[in-house]
């Protein structure tokens, strides 16, 4: 396949998903203006290291993957978890379908440590495949699998709590 070939297959993917790109990089960083930087961070970069797609079917958890690191490098950077406010929330309400609706949802799962809040948006939210998952994060399927399970046990005790709170 031609250079060129691939760079338009990459350019229409980017193109076609890039809201869920954007999703994605806003789960880590919290902040719209950050994602947008993310993004067009990943872009370049999935355009400076192509050669790196060795089979052009696997260009979503390829993208993906560079999305993730790239967002967790910016965190690295920042030393820094940021807090949603509402009108960024209102910002992400405006094209996305399946956008984060439940504020107390959003709270549990900023609470949980990233390399857990990755499984269970990739999975939820981007409706990944538990392998398509394991590909992205670089991890092995059972690994996977167990974070999911721990995540989901936390979340579910956590909204749990908030609910007894409420009741109380």
């Amino acid at each position: 396949m031609g250079k060129n070939n691939l760079e338009q297959q990459i350019a229409d993917y980017v193109i076609q998903y890039k809201e869920n790109h954007y999703r994605l990089a806003y789960s880590y960083v919290k902040n719209a203006d950050d994602a947008l930087d993310i993004v067009q961070e990943s872009i370049y970069k999935a355009l400076s290291s192509m050669d790196s797609l060795k089979n052009p079917s696997h260009i979503k958890s390829w993208f993906y993957r560079i999305v993730v690191n790239t967002s967790l490098d910016f965190l690295r950077k920042q030393k820094r978890i940021g807090v949603v406010d509402d009108e960024t929330l209102s910002v992400l309400e405006g094209g996305a379908v399946d956008h984060y609706e439940n504020l107390d949802l959003q709270k549990a799962l900023d609470a949980l440590p990233v390399n857990y809040r990755s499984v269970v948006i990739l999975r939820y939210f981007e409706d990944l495949k538990l392998e398509e998952i394991a590909d992205i994060l670089n991890e092995n399927v059972n690994t996977v699998k167990t974070r999911l399970y721990k995540s989901l046990k936390k979340l579910r005790v956590q909204m749990n709590d908030e609910v007894q709170e409420e009741l109380a």
